[in-house]
């Protein structure tokens, strides 16, 4: 479990230090609150105030939400903070809505240990029970929902996972002490198109950055990205169902956050579709960290971050379509992927038109299909297999995931060298030290004469080597313009 030094706490409370967002959170014995670092509120004595790891934690020894700071709004964990590898997986699938519809021991299942087992490392980790944790990740969604949209009370239970409206009132007034209708938006409109929400980040944050790498990567129909907006179509699992529709993301720099736009066909989905986000966005990076281990490198454009995925198959799709061909080359195919095989969205704004495919979708062709988009037989075929693997749940691209057994399953598929196997780690299983080996790019901007040298040269930036790889693309880039 993870081990506060209260004076390191307290001092960063004071200064209401963003950087520390989400690393902690502080109960004030005197109001019975526990709050985010970068709480507005005058700051409590120290005497009064004691610091946990997590929302659950501080809530079980006792304290409830602030009203001001929101901890629903504090942002996650980077990969690499903490030591249990399987109970922060855990802990990311309840957050992303993992168990809305399935059990504890489907989610054991998903990690690849026992329930019982699961239940020893997770409390060992944070310090609570799995099932304290799951129920105030629930209560905290639940508290997001009345607080930012105008969704009824049933849609509020059902979307943050409880059963009923009953059992949610009863959940929520033992927890919090207060009657959620309190909460309740109070400007309801009926058959509203859209909700919007905030995603919280640790300063600075290269937004333009960013949305310059995703423009030069974009698929025509799926995304959309201009000088202050990204739009994209999406395509979600919710308990058995697929449910379809849109997203949009801007910036708000004054808060600190991302704010995203998302269509009311997502209703269901709101917590996979703000977690997929999450991950696109890379908001559980800590900059100060990176930036200043990469010093130079990220010199004039601090805050940079690893864009990942909001479909971890999308991206395994992009990187074998993108070996050795240029990537204007490797939209155009994406694009024609989409449009073939993808699903269809409507009403979706910017001319989005298509979800990409999914890996069912692509698992049930044969080469000759996916060739007349334009890919060579040995990628279409290595685009399949990585299909079935996904669609059968053999291999699993997201965060968290055993790392080197997942690489390893990647190696085995005929078609996927190394440079696809790292782009798939650095973007779709968020491994900050991914690195993407022999690539021509770096190569050239770095003078490295081979893969050897590139390799040499880039141990310097271990052990985010991933976010060294999104810096040197990016000077390339704009070396040619």
């Amino acid at each position: 479990m993870n081990t506060l030094d209260p004076e390191v706490c307290y001092a960063a409370f004071v200064a209401r230090d963003r950087r520390f967002d989400g690393w902690f959170f502080m109960g004030v014995s005197s109001t019975g609150i526990y709050c985010r670092p970068m709480c507005p509120v005058r700051a409590p004595k120290a005497v009064n105030c004691s610091f946990y790891p997590n929302a659950a934690a501080a809530e079980q020894a006792g304290f409830r939400p602030c009203l001001r700071c929101r901890p629903e709004l504090a942002p996650g964990h980077g990969l690499i903070d903490m030591s249990s590898r399987l109970a922060q997986a855990a802990a990311r699938l309840i957050e992303d809505g993992y168990l809305n519809g399935r059990n504890l021991v489907a989610l054991a299942a998903r990690v690849g240990v026992t329930d019982r087992h699961l239940r020893r490392i997770f409390e060992a980790e944070f310090g609570v029970s799995l099932l304290d944790y799951v129920q105030t990740q629930r209560l905290l969604i639940a508290k997001r929902l009345l607080t930012d949209t105008g969704l009824s009370m049933a849609q509020v239970a059902l979307t943050s996972g409880f059963g009923s409206v009953r059992r949610f009132n009863d959940v929520f007034q033992a927890q919090y002490g207060l009657n959620p209708l309190r909460l309740k938006k109070t400007v309801h409109v009926p058959g509203a198109a859209t909700l919007r929400f905030e995603l919280s980040y640790r300063p600075p944050y290269a937004w333009h950055g960013v949305l310059a790498f995703l423009a030069h990567r974009s698929i025509a129909g799926v995304e959309h990205i201009d000088e202050q907006c990204y739009a994209r179509t999406l395509e979600v699992e919710q308990a058995g169902k697929r449910v379809t529709g849109w997203v949009s993301v801007t910036h708000a720099p004054q808060r600190h956050a991302l704010v995203v736009t998302v269509s009311a066909s997502l209703q269901s989905a709101i917590v996979q579709v703000l977690a997929r986000l999450r991950r696109l966005f890379d908001t559980g990076c800590r900059p100060d960290l990176v930036d200043e281990h990469l010093h130079l490198l990220s010199a004039d454009l601090p805050g940079m971050r690893v864009p990942g995925a909001v479909d971890g198959f999308e991206i395994a799709v992009r990187a074998v379509a993108g070996q050795q061909v240029s990537v204007a080359r490797a939209r155009v195919v994406l694009g024609r992927i989409a449009e073939r095989f993808g699903t269809p969205v409507a009403d979706a704004p910017h001319g989005l038109t298509h979800a990409f495919a999914m890996a069912e979708a692509l698992a049930s062709l044969d080469a000759e299909e996916l060739i007349t988009t334009g890919l060579i037989r040995i990628r279409a075929e290595a685009i399949i297999a990585v299909a079935r693997e996904v669609a059968e749940g053999r291999v699993v691209l997201e965060p968290l995931v055993p790392l080197e057994e997942t690489l390893a399953a990647l190696r085995h598929i005929r078609g996927i060298g190394e440079w696809t196997v790292q782009y798939i780690a650095m973007r779709a299983l968020g491994w900050p030290n991914a690195f993407p080996e022999g690539d021509a790019v770096l190569k050239k901007h770095l003078a490295c004469a081979s893969a050897a040298q590139l390799n040499e040269h880039a141990s310097q930036w271990a052990p985010w080597r991933a976010y060294a790889t999104v810096h040197v693309w990016r000077l390339y880039e704009e070396a040619k313009q």
